[in-house]
């Protein structure tokens, strides 16, 4: 059965969260003020997807997943963003 995790960070004024339904494959979604900055369909491992926040100028930044291969553990989400890294809080959604 399909599973969905939630992270989310406030950074900056902005709000940063990041939903991935697990199934089969991965689907990925980044949102940045509630709109959709980056999406991917990911395989259990590791992945990166990168994204800019509406600044002027625009400041990139890096979302690192690392999906468990096997059982139910949950995925770990970190934001990179001017070269530090802070681990986004997670909770399970039905």
């Amino acid at each position: 059965m399909p599973r969905r995790h939630h992270f989310h960070l406030d950074h900056l004024g902005h709000s940063i969260t990041v939903n991935i339904r697990s199934g089969v494959s991965h689907d990925v979604e980044v949102l940045v003020d509630g709109k959709e900055v980056a999406h991917q369909r990911v395989r259990a491992g590791s992945s990166v997807l990168t994204a800019e926040l509406p600044e002027d100028p625009a400041q990139p930044f890096q979302i690192r997943i690392h999906q468990p291969r096997f059982g139910s553990s949950v995925p770990q989400c970190v934001l990179s963003l001017d070269d530090v890294d802070r681990t986004m809080p997670s909770r399970l959604v039905a």
